[in-house]
């Protein structure tokens, strides 16, 4: 029996708004030559158990396009490279940009699907492993590390509503996994209740858990953070550059 498929979608059209100019936070340089979405890209192309990347960019898909592909190593696009990356228009929303892929995957549907955050730049294969092997077990898992602070739930006034417990709660990282074709079904529910309800899903997980089922979690990684604001991927370059 032949290993299962497994195609990875690296979302990377948002505005990068939060950074405060300077240009898409995914095109960003690291050390060693790497941009922050090369870097994630670069991740995923070394585990031999992706079989297809796809990279969601700007919904301007040429001007998009070029500029994603001009972050990403030159020897991860050549011809015949494997696995094979591939460029999406994203959407206006981070769902929609997933729905678009796993779309386009649909001419030769993999068996798995993980999301990504593009501006999650050091994720590891053995990440990437966890999130395979519980998706095939479970169907569905997501990377999750325990909070260091104490949640408290805000009610619309500005006060505490509810003291949260950090034992029960944890923050959810990506890649996400899910089998294929339950998740792109899940998204076409969740892309219908959007236009009539104006319902907002803020990751796969929720759409997975509303439409499909339970969503299993394994262990995160502490090194495996987002950059949102610029003091971010200054903390992360001064790391990488003491190593």
């Amino acid at each position: 029996m032949s290993a299962p498929k497994v195609a990875v979608i690296i979302c990377a059209a948002g505005s990068s708004r939060r950074m405060g100019g300077g240009g898409k936070k995914e095109y960003r340089p690291l050390e060693k030559g790497l941009t922050v979405l090369g870097a994630a890209a670069s991740a995923f192309s070394l585990c031999p158990r992706i079989h297809a990347i796809v990279i969601a960019v700007p919904q301007d898909t040429h001007a998009g396009e070029c500029a994603a592909r001009a972050s990403i190593p030159p020897d991860l696009l050549r011809e015949r490279a494997a696995p094979p990356i591939r460029f999406v228009s994203g959407g206006a929303s981070r769902r929609m940009s997933a729905h678009r892929g796993l779309t386009l995957l649909a001419d030769s549907p993999p068996d798995y699907a993980l999301i990504h955050d593009g501006a999650r730049p050091w994720v590891d294969r053995l990440l990437i492993e966890r999130v395979i092997d519980g998706a095939m077990l479970h169907g569905a898992a997501i990377p999750c590390v325990p909070l260091a602070e104490t949640p408290k739930e805000i009610d619309g006034q500005g006060f505490v509503k509810r003291h949260l417990r950090r034992s029960s709660v944890q923050a959810a990282q990506t890649p996400q996994g899910f089998r294929y074709d339950a998740l792109l079904a899940a998204h076409e529910k969740a892309a219908l209740r959007e236009r009539r309800e104006g319902i907002e899903y803020t990751d796969d997980a929720e759409v997975w858990g509303e439409f499909v089922g339970p969503v299993s979690v394994i262990a995160g990684s502490t090194g495996n953070r987002k950059i949102t604001f610029p003091e971010d991927l200054e903390d992360l370059v001064k790391e990488e550059s003491t190593l």
